[in-house]
């Protein structure tokens, strides 16, 4: 697929797929820079001790030496190897933690089984020449070669800059020597260090950079992983229509159980219902607009729920109000008197038809 093809930004679950397979952003050279200036630094901390060390495991040795023969069982080894544990322990620490921490950092912890599957065109000499002699190849011996350079041309000012307290470290004594020595040691490592740093960082940058864009995805692609993930838009498209008309159905069927139905009376139509006993405040039991609005008062016709036009209160309900809520406080009046007119409406409508009933009775 042509790289221009690539136009979309990687979905989370191409990335999560990546990941899955070990793909990752990550520099090795970031790590072992970040690793290596904190063990530089850490050592320098604690050179102050270093001479105090020296002198007592010297001082015991020589003892021991002079005391017993030297042997395995001799307490001298046991001494000899405490004393390098406990020279190298602080160093390890520090290196692990550095390690572990800038690798996390990276791009958390990945475990990918795909990563442990042999890779044999690895042990074919003819791709380890390929890549050798190839644009790649060249371009990585570019990245190594140039901080190369930079760390040389430090170097060199470092020493051309100390040459007379070097020539003159015959006439000085050890501890003085030393000192220099260290010095020197110690500038030369971590300005080296802080090169790298710098430089594994922007190659980093430049990974990332190339990461991103190897995740990049065509529209088709897109598509298709919708597709896969989701469904078919069509089939949603349908599940969502069928899952809107069970709604309206069910609203429907409500609709019977209504007081009143406020309308527009074109466009909106709102369903009440009110228990006395029961409920605080009337509550929207089905409300619609346009066509289901039709639908609603067609249906509170054949239930013979009685149907009250009140444009402004119609409104007010639709916009305010959901299926299954009470009405608030401010319609509380106007929505009194539309159901006070209907209980007197329907209350007249069952005297007109009890008194005849009530006289022929009589009259037999």
């Amino acid at each position: 697929m042509p790289a221009e093809n690539r136009t979309e930004k990687a979905t989370p679950r191409r990335r999560q797929k990546a990941r899955e397979e070990g793909k990752i952003a990550r520099s090795r050279d970031l790590t072992s820079s970040l690793t290596l200036i904190a063990v530089i630094f850490t050592l320098s901390w604690l050179a102050t001790s270093f001479p105090s060390q020296w002198y007592g495991f010297l001082h015991d040795s020589l003892d021991a030496a002079v005391q017993s023969d030297l042997s395995t069982t001799n307490h001298l080894f046991a001494s000899t190897g405490l004393a390098a544990l406990r020279w190298a322990a602080p160093l390890m620490l520090v290196a692990w933690v550095v390690s572990i921490g800038a690798t996390v950092a990276q791009g958390g912890l990945v475990f990918s089984a795909s990563a442990f599957s042999p890779n044999w065109s690895r042990l074919n000499p003819a791709n380890n020449l390929k890549n050798i002699f190839s644009v790649a190849g060249a371009s990585r011996m570019l990245k190594t070669l140039l901080p190369l350079g930079v760390i040389l041309y430090l170097v060199v000012g470092i020493f051309i800059r100390s040459w007379p307290q070097l020539t003159q470290t015959s006439t000085r004594g050890v501890r003085a020597v030393l000192a220099l020595a260290f010095s020197l040691i110690f500038e030369v490592a971590w300005k080296a260090t802080l090169v790298m740093l710098m430089w594994s960082g922007f190659d980093y940058f430049l990974q990332r950079l190339s990461f991103e864009r190897s995740l990049r995805m065509t529209k088709e692609e897109v598509h298709q992983e919708s597709k896969d993930t989701d469904g078919n838009p069509q089939v949603r498209n349908r599940i969502r229509k069928l899952r809107r008309d069970l709604r309206r159905r069910w609203k429907l069927k409500d609709v019977k159980r209504a007081n009143v139905v406020v309308t527009n009376p074109e466009h909106y139509a709102v369903a009440l219902e009110y228990k006395a006993d029961s409920m605080k405040a009337p509550v929207v039991i089905a409300k619609g607009r346009d066509l289901v609005a039709q639908r609603i008062k067609h249906f509170a016709l054949w239930h013979d729920v009685p149907i009250v036009e009140n444009r402004p209160l119609a409104q007010a309900l639709y916009k305010t109000v959901d299926v299954g809520e009470s009405i608030p406080a401010n319609l509380y009046t106007a929505v009194a008197e539309i159901l006070a007119f209907i209980y007197r409406a329907q209350a007249r409508a069952a005297n007109t038809v009890a008194a005849p009933l009530a006289g022929a009775r009589g009259r037999q």
